[in-house]
């Protein structure tokens, strides 16, 4: 069964589902998309959404106590390559 297969008998289900199946249905999608490989590092290891996330908060965290080279400091060093 291919992939247009599934998604009409998929939908078929979806369509007739009561509230409880829909929550389930809703549950297994949210948990794939955080597990959805959504970038990459820069040694080539896969990112996932979960981990992206926590990445982009450490970081605000980080820019928020000042730990962080600015353009100038970066000129600045790079001077000396």
């Amino acid at each position: 069964m291919g992939a247009l297969e599934l998604r009409e008998s998929v939908l078929e289900y979806i369509n007739t589902a009561d509230e409880r199946l829909l929550k389930v249905v809703k549950a297994v999608i949210e948990s794939y998309q955080e597990e959805e490989i959504v970038a990459f590092s820069v040694e080539g290891e896969p990112i996932t959404r979960n981990e992206y996330k926590a990445q982009l908060a450490n970081v605000k965290l980080e820019i928020e106590r000042g730990e962080y080279t600015s353009q100038e400091d970066l000129e600045k060093e790079s001077d000396n390559w």
